[in-house]
């Protein structure tokens, strides 16, 4: 396929950038990938994924001292520690416009708004109490949009894809007819750039490059966490909480600075409304063991939609089971957009819980989270947002989003396995009892009871994940230097232009249109299973997912049972699509001259 234009240009030549990223601070002892990330300035250069608070962020004293603390501990032998004052010149965070760049012709939702009326946690005992033990074990189980395309009507005829012109600064982009010039005011973002600093991206697959257009599935990660874990095992390992010596000091610190940078990422009011869990599905079934089981009773109602991975539908299913309460689900239409009326019509007094996802991980749907967070609360009922689809494509503020709990995994955002995050507004956490016993979450034992500590620690049983924890943190702070508005603003016109190069594809169909998309092209081949379609693009260096994606009443709901998912990253440029589309071209020639 050739998807040059009459100039004789490809697309992919031309970048879906005007400049580099900002050019990192001078750090001469490490390599080049990790010097372009945030950290803290040390006697031997940076310390590669540590956090960093932007210019302008009120930096306290304390901060400061605990920051230089910190810089003496890990220092390594020998070096001269940094003063208050280097400490203080914490790389500025790059603005979204050049000085005198015309304004970004974007809509942004209302600027952290706070919700329509205050909301109450469930009334319940707190657990500040002693704990009878034998009692606890009997009892019974407005977001951004960036629309696709303008107005609600279908797509306009195929035209050739335009990619955005590179020859000024505040360059206009107009990717594809119909979809209306837009502005990126300036913005320095460069893909290609990027692209260097994750190492498994020069990978080669059966000969070819490595093209990951998994990211839905997981995230790869850049040198900034690669090398922040590193520098843990290799001068922080220890437990945490728990001695006097010097490296359980700096494990300490470094997991609770990891928690600060979950708290700073969500917005959320305090790093005590933070749980550290394995992942979004820990996260959900958390609240479901912990909450669900001391709110939900018999004939109470809990509300999700058509939209959901099975992890935000199976704990629900088993807590109404085990409580004698009802599942209902929330419909979504032809596009795949939750049907906002008929949602309304399932809340009532019943309703005790409203769990759904930010961005659906089968179709990319963003679905309008605050307008149904504060229909949810007007009728009197808590809610859990899904984000393990969102946090790596858009901005999250917990606070104006209004939602009771918010839960996301570490390695949808490119950081490690196994280590997620749950935000839980303050009073409803302090209302809930633990829903795992053992070390670092109690206070007091004795045979006879048992005093917990307060949140988060009394949800933190034994010992977590500090390694990957501190990973995380590295990762938010890495992709907060990156911006997560310019990953939206280039994430969509990516989207964009991959949706118009694969409707040019013969016998592919798109699943899920919704004007309101994050960073996920779900497609079926006539003729062609999904699996075979996907082995196919592997043995040309193309990583996509075939399946059902772990949300199969979503598909269902299209009478399907799997497509083929690409799904897009910061690090994905035009060239990644192209190469998919022309493998896709000559899969399909090839069955048709099978015919």
């Amino acid at each position: 396929m050739s998807t040059r234009d009459p100039s004789g240009v490809s697309p992919g030549e031309l970048r879906l950038a005007t400049a580099h990223l900002p050019t990192p601070g001078a750090a001469p002892a490490l390599p080049a990938a990790a010097a372009s990330t945030p950290g803290i300035s040390g006697a031997s250069g940076r310390l590669p994924g540590a956090p960093t608070l932007p210019e302008g962020d009120p930096v306290s004293l304390t901060v400061l001292v605990q920051r230089l603390a910190n810089e003496i501990f890990s220092a390594p032998p020998g070096a001269a520690p940094p003063s208050a004052a280097d400490l203080q010149r914490a790389p500025s965070a790059p603005e979204l416009s050049a000085p005198g760049a015309p304004a970004p012709h974007f809509a942004a939702s209302p600027a952290h708004a706070t919700r329509a009326a205050p909301f109450d946690a469930t009334p319940g005992a707190p657990f500040d109490a002693p704990l009878d033990l034998s009692a606890l074990t009997a009892e019974p189980f407005a977001p951004m949009s960036f629309p696709l395309l303008d107005g609600a009507g279908a797509a306009p005829a195929p035209t050739a894809p335009v990619a955005p012109d590179l020859s000024s600064p505040a360059y206009q982009i107009a990717p594809t007819e119909g979809l209306g010039a837009r502005s990126l005011g300036g913005t320095a973002f460069d893909a290609h750039a990027l692209k260097e600093e994750f190492p498994i991206l020069r990978e080669t697959v059966h000969g070819k490059r490595l093209v990951w257009l998994d990211n839905a599935a997981t995230t790869q990660k850049p040198r900034a966490v690669i090398d922040r874990l590193s520098h843990y095992y290799e001068h922080e390992n220890s437990n945490i909480h728990r001695a006097a010596h010097t490296l359980a000091g700096r494990a300490t610190d470094a997991y609770e600075a990891a928690r600060e940078s979950v708290r700073r990422f969500l917005n959320a009011p305090s790093v005590k409304e933070i749980v550290f869990v394995r992942g979004a599905t820990e996260g959900i079934n958390l609240v479901a063991q912990s909450w669900g089981r001391r709110n939900v009773n018999e004939g109470d109602e809990i509300v999700v939609t058509w939209l959901e991975h099975h992890a935000n539908i199976v704990p629900w299913q088993q807590l109404c089971a085990e409580r004698g309460a009802k599942l209902r689900v929330a419909p979504v239409d032809d596009r795949g957009q939750v049907l906002l009326d008929e949602y309304e019509k399932l809340l009532g007094p019943k309703t005790r819980l409203v769990a759904f996802t930010q961005v659906s991980n089968a179709l990319g749907t963003v679905t309008p989270a605050r307008e149904m967070i504060e229909m949810a609360h007007r009728h009197g009922a808590l809610t859990l947002l899904d984000g393990a689809q969102s946090v790596s494509h858009r901005r999250v503020d917990v606070q104006a989003l209004g939602c009771d709990f918010f839960v996301f995994s570490g390695h949808k955002v490119f950081a490690p396995t196994g280590i997620g995050a749950v935000f839980g507004r303050a009073a409803v956490l302090e209302a809930m009892p633990p829903w795992q016993g053992g070390g670092n979450m109690i206070q007091d034992v004795t045979f006879e009871r048992t005093l917990f500590q307060p949140p988060p620690a009394r949800f933190e049983a034994g010992t977590g994940n500090i390694a990957d924890a501190v990973g995380l943190g590295a990762a938010l702070d890495w992709l907060t230097r990156v911006g997560v508005d310019r990953v939206e603003r280039y994430e969509h016109e990516l989207l964009a232009y991959g949706t118009d190069l694969l409707s040019r594809v013969p016998g592919l169909h798109l699943v899920g249109t919704a004007p309101d998309k994050a960073g996920v092209l779900s497609f079926v081949l006539d003729g062609q299973k999904t699996e075979e379609v996907g082995g196919m693009l592997d043995r040309e260096g193309i990583a996509v997912r075939s399946g059902h994606h772990c949300a199969q009443p979503i598909l269902r709901r299209f009478g399907l049972e799997a497509t083929v998912r690409a799904s897009l990253a910061p690090y994905n440029t035009p060239e990644d699509l192209e190469a998919l589309c022309e493998a896709l071209h000559r899969i399909q020639a090839g069955r048709a001259a099978v015919r």
